[in-house]
């Protein structure tokens, strides 16, 4: 995959329900790492380009992702190394006010392998957005994560949360596949 980059989307302390002091946590954020992980080794071998984003709340109001603070911090599982960029957002969208897409043309950069948190929000939006400005987009299904939502009184479970915004993504958006699959192409 020429001119592809990996975009590891807010794997962020406060998700990982292992981490002591977590506040959001999600169902399922240490399996999506670890799948994440694997995507990542292979980029870092073959020296790919490899951008975090990390969303931080600006101000001390917000649930999670508090300005300063551990929580708001990269996983260490996922941490990035010398010479990949930290992309610091404030909006659910990973290019929203952010240097993501010049970080992204500066590196010629045409294709997209998306992982990271929360399906429904933050993964959905930067696909989305991806595809609209004109990359064409991978998003690694098992190395995505979200939690239970409450519509109507209804609790709808994770993993329901997680395929019905993959089915969507997938639907008309861009290639949803498993991170073994997606590893094959890299």
């Amino acid at each position: 995959m020429a001119n592809t980059a990996l975009l590891l989307i807010d794997f962020q302390n406060d998700y990982f329900p292992t981490y002591e002091g977590v506040k959001w946590a999600l169902s399922g954020t240490e399996a999506a790492a670890a799948k994440a992980k694997v995507l990542l080794a292979q980029f870092r071998a073959k020296q790919l380009p490899v951008i975090h984003v990390r969303h931080e709340f600006p101000t001390e109001e917000a649930p999670f992702f508090l300005p300063n603070s551990d929580g708001a911090k990269i996983h260490q599982s996922l941490a990035p190394i010398d010479g990949e960029p930290v992309v610091l957002k404030q909006q659910i969208n990973s290019f929203r006010d952010t240097d993501l897409k010049a970080l992204l043309d500066e590196r010629n950069i045409d294709q997209l392998i998306i992982v990271g948190a929360m399906s429904h929000m933050c993964i959905d939006a930067v696909t989305r957005a991806a595809v609209d400005l004109g990359y064409d987009s991978h998003v690694a299904h098992d190395a995505c994560v979200t939690l239970d939502l409450t519509f109507e009184g209804e609790t709808v479970p994770a993993k329901h949360v997680h395929a019905a915004f993959m089915a969507a993504l997938q639907f008309g958006y861009c290639n949803v596949d498993s991170t073994e699959n997606l590893a094959k192409l890299i």
